[in-house]
């Protein structure tokens, strides 16, 4: 059985528009702290100390909004690995409130190296993304 990373995030008032809803662009940047928080709390690897040596852009996004969210709603972002490869990780990532899906989104990451070359992942990291991988939405 794969793991989920659950990251919760209360929709805030810099979140929303002016009619009380997520303005879209907000989602992605949640959508990336839950991807940096995974990398701390799961991987163990946070931002600041991978970004020493390496970076983890996104090459990559896809995104159905099903739902809005509004001001003061309790979302969950889950995300699992999708599939892994040389350099690159692709993900899912779900977002509810309760049993309701806000958002899904698939993207790739790859793993570059200070010059901006994809690199391939370190052993020990490979191993525990793949600890994530699912074959289906969560």
């Amino acid at each position: 059985m794969p793991k989920t990373f659950e990251m919760p995030q209360k929709v805030l008032f810099k979140h929303c528009d002016p009619a009380g809803i997520v303005f879209f662009p907000r989602y992605f940047e949640m959508m990336n702290d839950c991807v940096e928080a995974f990398f701390d709390q799961a991987l163990g690897l946070p931002f600041e100390t991978l970004h020493r040596r390496f970076a983890v852009p996104t090459a990559a996004i896809e995104t159905e909004f099903r739902r809005p969210s509004r001001h003061g709603d309790a979302l969950v972002l889950s995300l699992h690995t999708a599939s892994l490869g040389r350099s690159s990780w692709r993900y899912r990532m779900t977002c509810r409130a309760g049993d309701e899906i806000r958002f899904l989104t698939r993207a790739t990451r790859v793993q570059i190296d200070s010059a901006g070359k994809p690199t391939p992942w370190p052993e020990a990291l490979r191993q525990t993304l793949t600890d994530y991988e699912a074959d289906h939405d969560p």
